[in-house]
């Protein structure tokens, strides 16, 4: 094929890509396309150079790992290459490396092969080296052959040990450096309220850390390193499996991850994909997929590697997380207290399983930080949240749209004016009586912590509103049997039920129908201590914000919201339309001092099956007692539920008395009589 052919010139062109994104990724830390995208780009030259061998040069991408290092560190000459791995996208993939590497083990291949499986963690590689005991340096992967040498930055992980338990002579792991989510998300965080740009994800916040020059810097990201390798060990006999190499690690008291298996034939591997793809969004960690490696250690020296990966080893990777597309259109939408959020929607794209076609931008000022507008290419992310959301623009339309998207100054459902206070960031429609607002009203009002009126849901509510047969929360209690019944997906049982559900809601107490209406700034908490100092809803109407603010808890904020709340004559007309209705809102008496309860303290943990959590105190404080948020000598009880974690456990240690649900209702009953 001649030089100047479109395939060699591609070849060309996907060289200079490659080395142009792996820049970007491992050294600038500011990627601009999806992993995925990434890979596609690498498995095509790849093809190309398999299909024209004579093309290959010694500096392709394909021949080299990583990127250079990064000029202002010192660098540092591996003593075995840190090779990169090959990656499979599918089982049938997988099943297709297994027969590779059997054909390079010939007869030496067992009828069953054992293999290590591990999550891949989506950090840093670093190869990290103890003499006679002590941790003496630490180097990034780097180019494969030689990397940064980030000994002072690596040496504030607190997960990793400077002084080993016994003086071995030599020992070189390598492991991976990230960042745990609950860091990620606190330092983006941090980087917002301070007006600086967020990382796209918790590998580029890693690297960057691993990398600054001020080992204090480094420590404010809180790192954290598994390791996945003994690479070389002198002094003490090499293990002769993989498995058993990470349990020499992890004896010497250095961190292996716990989901580390060993694994006897290809199903048993699969089996172990489809577990940790399950388990990916339940870990504090960013994991994209697995790796999985030969176990013996005499058979994947038999395997050998290739000039840039090793035959017995493989990445079997999870569907993206992050991937670019088109911004299409950009909408407006009204929630439950008025607030405007500004919404993405994007030309669809294959994300994480799903097909993401929109995404929040959360707020005015964020979509103006971002510069998100019509035809831009950006890059969004799946979190584990599985909240899709947009990290930046990677690239602005060219040309610009002829009618770029502008903020709007009226609400795009009714067209009342919209207000943003001075230090928010969030613009609201006003209007109470909004469509929009309403129908997030509504659910809010249904919801277990408010009425409580089971079985009306989203598709229920759409009906209603549909249907003009609710306006506000008062026409709820005026709904007819018939009527409901007459509903799609609605029966004569179906509706008395309902019907059932919204009379039990009538007798609901102040502080829960208060919290039901829906008041800015006003939860559950709040909600109490107003119907504790305003018994009687009347009174609290009536209240000045003076009168507000005198009651514990409440500033100057919220009692505006409240004042501004009941100051509109279409709220207080639906006070009086609930009475009318028979919503009676009784007053639960606040705890009694010298209750039955009186100077014990409580400590709430876990999930109750049929109490709340709020729920759950107010039997403990209407009796006199006090519930804390911590388990110390002077707890008296500790109520667990499922899934309780530490402070069950410290409780047991202080052999402190552990209720369970129903244990709490028969102490209230019996101390009750």
């Amino acid at each position: 094929m001649p030089e100047d052919s479109p395939a060699k010139k591609r070849v060309e062109e996907l060289r200079e890509l490659i080395w142009s994104h792996r820049k970007r990724y491992y050294v600038d830390n500011d990627p601009v396309i999806s992993d995925s995208e990434y890979d596609a780009l690498e498995r095509e030259l790849l093809d190309l150079e398999e299909a024209h061998p004579e093309w290959v040069t010694v500096d392709s991408p394909t021949r080299r790992v990583g990127a250079a290092p990064i000029a202002f560190l010192p660098t540092l000459r591996h003593a075995r290459p840190m090779l990169s791995l090959d990656n499979t996208y599918s089982l049938e993939e997988l099943r297709e490396w297994e027969e590779r590497l059997r054909r390079q083990l010939g007869d030496r291949a067992p009828a069953r092969l054992s293999f290590s499986c591990e999550p891949k963690i989506d950090g840093v590689s670093l190869s990290v080296v103890y003499e006679r005991g002590l941790l003496v340096r630490a180097v990034t992967r780097g180019d494969g052959f030689e990397g940064e040498e980030v000994t002072a930055g690596v040496r504030t992980i607190r997960s990793l040990l400077f002084r080993l338990p016994r003086p071995i002579e030599y020992l070189e792991v390598r492991g991976e450096v990230h960042l745990p989510l609950e860091e990620f998300s606190r330092i983006n965080r941090q980087r917002e309220e301070r007006g600086e740009s967020v990382f796209a994800n918790p590998r580029n916040a890693a690297a960057g850390a691993i990398r600054l020059l001020d080992p204090r810097l480094t420590a404010e990201r809180r790192l954290d390193l598994f390791v996945w390798q003994v690479a070389e060990i002198r002094g003490e006999t090499m293990p002769a499996s993989h498995s058993d190499c990470l349990d020499l690690a992890r004896g010497l008291g250095l961190k292996v991850n716990r989901h580390h298996r060993r694994a006897v034939g290809l199903e048993e591997v699969e089996r172990y994909c489809r577990e940790m793809q399950e388990k990916r969004d339940s870990l504090d960690y960013e994991v994209d997929g697995c790796v999985i490696k030969v176990d013996a250690l005499e058979l994947q020296q038999l395997a050998g590697q290739t000039a840039r990966a090793p035959r017995w080893a493989v990445a079997y990777k999870f569907p993206a997380r992050q991937a670019t597309t088109k911004v299409l259109a950009i909408e407006v939408n009204v929630g439950r207290t008025g607030a405007v959020t500004p919404t993405a929607l994007l030309e669809p794209v294959p994300l994480g399983g799903v097909t993401i076609s929109r995404c929040t931008l959360h707020n005015e000022e964020e979509l103006r930080r971002k510069d998100v507008n019509l035809g831009d290419i950006v890059l969004i992310e799946r979190g584990g949240d599985v909240i899709p959301k947009i990290v930046k623009v990677t690239l602005k339309a060219d040309p610009p749209p002829e009618r770029p998207f502008r903020w709007p100054e009226d609400c795009p459902v009714c067209g009342s004016k919209l207000a943003k206070e001075a230090e928010e960031v969030i613009s609201r429609c006003p209007n109470v009586s909004c469509p929009a607002r309403l129908r997030e009203s509504l659910l809010h009002f249904a919801s277990r912590r408010a009425m409580d009126i089971e079985g009306l849901g989203e598709a229920l509510v759409d009906q209603l509103l549909a249907r003009k047969m609710v306006a506000d929360f008062a026409d709820l209690y005026h709904l007819e049997r018939g009527a409901l019944a007459a509903m799609d997906r609605m029966a004569d049982k179906s509706a008395a039920n309902l019907l059932e559900q919204i009379g039990q809601s009538r007798d609901r107490d102040l502080s829960r129908v208060i919290h039901a209406l829906g008041i800015r700034f006003v939860g559950e908490k709040t909600a109490d201590l107003l119907a504790d100092a305003f018994p009687d809803v009347e009174d609290l109407m009536e209240a000045t914000e003076e009168d507000l603010q005198r009651v514990q808890e409440i500033g100057p904020r919220v009692a505006a919201a409240i004042r501004q709340f009941f100051q509109e004559s279409r709220n207080r007309d639906l006070i009086r339309r609930l009475r009318e209705a028979g919503v009676r809102m009784p007053h639960v008496p606040p705890p009694r001092v010298g209750g039955a309860f009186a100077g014990k303290t409580f400590v709430l943990t876990g999930t109750l099956p049929g109490l709340t959590r709020e729920e759950a105190a107010r039997i403990i404080t209407s009796r006199g007692g006090k519930v804390a948020s911590s388990v110390s000598r002077k707890t008296s009880y500790v109520v667990a539920g499922e899934e309780a974690g530490a402070k069950l456990a410290k409780a047991r240690s202080l052999e402190i008395p552990i209720l369970d649900e129903q244990d709490l209702r028969n102490l209230a009953e019996k101390e009750t009589r």
